[in-house]
């Protein structure tokens, strides 16, 4: 537990507490300055500067130009209006290829578009989790208007090659767009670097309230709006804007920008101390999404993964036993229950993992006020839960 009596928050990846600093960006427009952007007198200018200005820094934060970030109510949206938007304008090309482990906020826009009559080809994923560039080549056609896979994996904290999966989109005349919530403030996310057309931000995943998001679209990029009304955000995303939040957005983008490399790698060694406590106290661990064999001799987690994020199978038991003997420690598990039965997490099996294994899975997810102590507690709780579980010792 906490000094406050609460658990030791390793949920990070769900969403993340407000920064002060982004709190302290946002408190002038939930008072003072109120008014509307799109208004001419003082108060609405106030307000459109703030927007400005966070425009500004979620493009100093990918390495886009302002006029290239959308504001969004989130990256469900921002996801919809991507890939959605693509595909009304696309002429001749219904196709769209995707991956086998992508966030719901991807998978439901696909599943809308094929019962349109859309084709989407889902590309499998290796044991690591990641999709193969090569296997992708063989798929990407002529007629595919859009190639759209995570950058990492919310589950597991795989990353995928974005890169050259957008040379070979781009090789075929084919749109490519990343849903980048979990990557964009703990990794490196420059979309020059990676070639994408469309890149989608949630802010709730690095230190900004809930409900504000962002869509990176490429100049040049055509795309249909999924909501229609006025012409905000460039027609694009209609409705007055959430200030406040888009204000605390940028904030965060800032702030992730200042610290980036500094606070994966804290965050990083802080998952291997956890990693290594738990390897070397529970036997047959194991951590999904590596793609080697686990267990003491292998000690830490492969590189192409976040630097915050571990996926555990815990042996012998299931993750939602494990976590009810550890109310310690918030985190999640990969499974959900249906009609009193769990069902195994659809990305842990599409990796290839057994059911068993991946009933297992909990998922320990490290942020910027992860501290030592909270990692040396946690690990604690975890084994000991296992034990208990287990009814070992």
């Amino acid at each position: 537990m906490t000094d406050s009596g609460l658990p030791i928050y390793l949920d990070y990846n769900a969403t993340t507490p407000l920064h002060p600093t982004v709190v302290d960006a946002m408190l002038p427009y939930l008072r003072e300055h109120f008014g509307n952007p799109s208004s001419g007198h003082v108060y609405g200018q106030r307000a459109k500067a703030a927007v400005e200005r966070a425009r500004e820094q979620v493009a100093a934060l990918l390495g886009c130009q302002p006029d290239e970030i959308l504001f969004t109510s989130g990256g469900t949206e921002a996801n919809n209006l991507a890939i959605r938007g693509v595909l009304e304008l696309s002429s001749g090309r219904r196709h769209i290829v995707t991956s086998a482990v992508e966030h719901p906020a991807t998978v439901r826009p696909c599943e809308l578009l094929e019962r349109g009559g859309v084709e989407v080809t889902r590309l499998p994923v290796g044991s690591d989790g990641r999709v193969e560039a090569a296997t992708a080549q063989a798929f990407v056609r002529g007629d595919t208007a859009l190639a759209t896979v995570m950058l990492a994996q919310n589950e597991t904290g795989s990353l995928m090659p974005v890169a050259a999966l957008a040379g070979v989109a781009h090789e075929r005349g084919t749109l490519i767009h990343t849903d980048a919530a979990q990557a964009v403030g703990k990794i490196r996310t420059r979309v020059d670097e990676l070639g994408v057309d469309l890149l989608s931000i949630a802010g709730h995943k690095l230190y900004a309230p809930k409900g504000v998001g962002a869509l990176f679209v490429r100049r040049g990029v055509r795309l249909a709006p999924v909501l229609v009304g006025a012409g905000h955000e460039r027609g694009l995303r209609p409705g007055t804007e959430n200030v406040a939040s888009i204000a605390g957005l940028g904030a965060a983008c800032e702030l992730a920008a200042a610290d980036l490399e500094a606070e994966a790698n804290r965050q990083r060694a802080l998952r291997d101390v956890l990693w290594d406590s738990l390897s070397a106290a529970i036997p047959g661990l194991h951590l999904n999404g590596d793609g080697r064999a686990s267990g003491v001799e292998d000690r830490q987690p492969h590189p192409d993964r976040l630097p915050n994020t571990l996926n555990l199978s815990f042996p012998g038991v299931r993750g939602s036993a494990l976590l009810a003997a550890a109310p310690e420690v918030a985190a999640s598990t990969g499974s959900a229950c249906h009609g009193g039965a769990e069902t195994p997490s659809a990305v842990l099996t599409a990796m290839g993992i057994d059911a068993a294994t991946a009933l297992g899975a909990v998922r320990l997810s490290l942020g910027r006020f992860t501290t030592r102590e909270q990692i040396d507690k946690a690990a604690q709780a975890l084994v000991s839960a296992w034990r208990s579980t287990r009814g070992i010792g």
